[in-house]
């Protein structure tokens, strides 16, 4: 006899999508109903999604040097609950329509950073928020050099005002034990390569 609780609910049915709001980003309604464990269909359920470009993150590794370059910026999401909203964040940006995820890595990594990538390895990919948006995060490890890494960089046109760190790997994740990097693709890329470290050091060695 089959469990329940290991079927495979896989249906939805949209109801009605409502977009509420469009700018940068866009904001829907949804009203859906969506297939249930132990069978059968919920009832009608309403939602607002935060629809978004899916994004890249990418962690500037030195594997000589066991460096990561990190950048400061400010960031209004943390304005009201955190003591300190200029956040120690990955280079990052999103994906335009024509765009792949690895050219986006390049591009940001220069406007952000003024860095020149030698490889990247793809680390993972996930759902930051998938409660409330749609949004999808390629995390990549960027392979450069650190050693003349540092500055403020970012694009005038785009209000961006970037701090550029250099920090030894072990630096950086006693920062995620602390507390003080405190955003998510940080601290998941940091304990990717705290995982993964000695296979890409001997890889890019």
């Amino acid at each position: 006899m089959s469990n329940p609780l290991f079927s495979e609910p896989k249906n939805v049915e949209i109801t009605e999508r409502e977009q509420c709001y469009k700018g940068f980003y866009r904001l829907d309604k949804v009203r859906l109903r969506h297939e249930l464990f132990d069978g059968g269909m919920s009832r009608e359920i309403s939602r607002e999604l935060f629809v978004r470009h899916d994004a890249v993150c990418v962690l500037p590794y030195d594997p000589q040097r066991d460096e990561v370059v990190l950048i400061e910026q400010f960031r209004v999401g943390a304005l009201d609950k955190a003591a300190n909203p200029w956040l120690i964040e990955l280079v990052a940006g999103l994906i335009d329509k024509d765009e792949q995820p690895e050219e986006v890595a390049h591009r940001e990594a220069e406007e952000e950073a003024n860095l020149t990538f030698s490889a990247l390895w793809p680390m993972t990919r996930y759902f930051p928020s998938p409660g409330g948006s749609d949004e999808f995060v390629h995390l990549f490890l960027g392979r450069c050099s650190s050693e003349a890494a540092g500055g403020v960089h970012g694009l005038e046109e785009e209000g961006e005002d970037i701090r550029v760190h250099v920090w030894p790997f072990e630096d950086a994740l006693q920062a995620v034990r602390d507390g003080r990097i405190n955003n998510a693709a940080s601290i998941i890329a940091l304990q990717w390569l705290a995982l993964n470290r000695a296979e890409v050091r001997g890889m890019w060695s």
